[in-house]
């Protein structure tokens, strides 16, 4: 990458030539890996030691994302949930990326809660411990009580990440950029990608969104006494520190503990998943990240849910299409399958469609036929996403993000009790799920949106009508053809063209024997067939290939 294209990093060219200096390097152990040059592959050794070359190339891409840092980390992470982009092997890879940082100095956090809160720490907390109880990527956490009593936990954001973070994505937007340029990579949508990516980091490290997330997931749940969020301090919270209530429960990894909260494991495992379950069809709502480090257990088996930064949203009609695939599952119907799946994907130009149709009926008559005691969902949602990998066809990012936390979900439940599964939970909220669409609240709902977007509508299409009819009068009405990914067949074809003139013309010369003449032989004529037959054979094996 030019640095003359990257004006606007001019305070971070260190940064950007760090990110080349890995990408060559990660890059070369990769060439690398299929020759017999021993000695250059012990010398190219990653951050922890490991020998680069004999690396998987899954492995190569999660090192080189370790060595760049926190926001490359975070941006693995997420594609991590994306493997009908990334693939299955790497986005299984990109799964394994944590990320802890050294915390830093106790003065450092007290300076920044005061700064952000308006007084020293001494008069906002009765105690605040120094040692911190965690260190992520973006912040860390202290424990902390409050003057009437209450214990509390302080989330308090690391000093300059925000700076670093953004310099970091606009490098990553510049390599999207790049990126956009290669016909290979450019259906895969790099810039749109990088940009989702760019929104939902920012908005990671804005703690008062996770104050918001707090909040609204303890009104969606006020009813419901088997679940608890913790309470959040408005009047101590900011964009960079963050004070909600401390919660004491067990956790699940505990499990001589666990055995004695007063409710079964079984148990347990279903009411956290129905949790999941309401938050996902009810509510459109949901926590992304159901592992076993942000789930503890209350007193009672009341299940206590941490960490709510993390969050995926799902619209009405996105959660129809859903609840349509599950059944469609159930009832063995593949072609429904095939067609609600390319509805909400994106396809390329040489999509087999029979082709796709054709591995979903297998899919639905394996998975169809298996009873739900034997079924695993986890494999389930891996097999159908590895189909839609092999087919390039692209999931919207809310889809795959939910795919992403259902497996995590099974998961998590498993660890509480092997015997529930998920899919049976679901199975079963499906009825309550299809009264509850089919409520009259829910009808008169879905009739109000389809009014409104009608009247809207009806309200522009005058104008729009008007100005179309203007543009006719004044002759300035121009109609735009797009040609989507034609450039590699145009470039193949002029380059067929010009080897053949170039075959043409050096077999003239040959067969009239045009000087320079050497042993009998047009020099010209033969050498213009060789460079000819080379195109040639050149463009027939891409066209093969491809």
């Amino acid at each position: 990458m030019p640095l003359r294209s990257l004006p606007q990093f001019s305070r971070s060219v260190r940064r950007v030539a760090e990110v080349g200096r890995v990408l060559a390097k990660y890059g070369l152990a990769e060439w690398l890996s299929h020759t017999r040059f021993e000695r250059p592959k012990r010398i190219l050794t990653g951050k922890e030691g490991e020998l680069l070359a004999k690396e998987s190339h899954a492995a190569r891409i999660r090192l080189a994302i370790t060595e760049l840092g926190t926001t490359y980390i975070k941006f693995g992470q997420m594609l991590s949930t994306r493997p009908d982009l990334v693939g299955p092997a790497v986005a299984e890879e990109l799964a394994k990326l944590q990320h802890g940082v050294p915390p830093d100095a106790v003065e450092t956090s007290l300076a920044t809660v005061a700064a952000e809160l308006g007084q020293p720490v001494n008069e906002l907390f009765a105690e605040f411990n120094p040692v911190p109880i965690g260190s992520a990527s973006i912040g860390q956490v202290h424990g902390a009580r409050l003057p009437d009593g209450r214990e509390v936990v302080v989330k308090v954001q690391h000093p300059g990440i925000e700076s670093h973070v953004r310099d970091d994505l606009d490098i990553l937007y510049e390599l999207a950029k790049l990126a956009e340029k290669s016909a290979k990579l450019r259906r895969y949508q790099p810039a749109a990608v990088v940009q989702e990516f760019h929104r939902s980091l920012l908005r990671e490290l804005d703690f008062s969104r996770e104050e918001r997330n707090l909040n609204q997931f303890a009104t969606n749940f006020a009813d419901d006494a088997t679940v608890h969020f913790p309470k959040v301090f408005p009047e101590l919270c900011t964009s960079r520190v963050l004070t909600m209530e401390l919660i004491a429960g067990v956790s699940l990894s505990d499990t001589g503990r666990l055995d004695k909260v007063g409710i079964t494991r079984d148990e347990l495992a279903r009411r956290g998943a129905t949790i999941w379950l309401e938050m996902v069809f009810r509510d459109g709502f949901y926590h992304a990240d159901p592992h076993p480090g942000n789930i503890l257990v209350l007193p009672g088996g009341v299940i206590g849910i941490l960490d709510c930064g993390m969050v995926g949203r799902i619209d009405e009609s996105l959660r129809e299409l859903i609840e349509e695939g599950l059944g469609a599952v159930a009832r063995r119907d593949g072609a429904h399958l095939s067609r609600l799946i390319m509805h909400l994907c994106s396809a390329p130009p040489d999509f087999n469609q029979a082709a796709f149709m054709s591995d979903l009926d297998d899919y639905v008559a394996f998975y169809g036929n298996q009873t739900i005691d034997r079924l695993k969902l986890g494999g389930a949602l891996s097999e159908i996403v590895q189909i839609i990998s092999r087919y390039q066809l692209i999931l919207p990012s809310a889809v795959s993000g939910l795919i992403k936390t259902f497996a995590m979900l099974e998961g998590t439940a498993r660890v509480i009790s092997p015997n529930v599964n998920v899919l049976e939970l679901i199975k079963s909220y499906q009825s309550k799920s299809l009264l509850r669409r089919l409520s009259p609240q829910a009808q008169w709902q879905k009739w109000q949106r389809i009014l409104g977007d009608w009247r809207r509508f009806g309200e522009i299409l005058p104008g729009k009508i008007s100005d179309v009819l203007e543009q006719i009068q004044t002759g300035k009405f121009d109609v735009h053809l797009e040609h989507r990914r034609l450039e590699p067949s145009v470039n193949k074809l002029v380059m067929g063209m010009i080897t053949s003139a170039l075959f043409l013309g050096s077999a003239v010369l040959w067969s009239n024997k045009v000087p320079p003449i050497l042993y009998g032989y047009s020099a010209a004529g033969v050498l213009g067939c060789a460079i000819s037959l080379a195109l040639g054979w050149r463009l027939l094996g891409k066209i093969w290939r491809e």
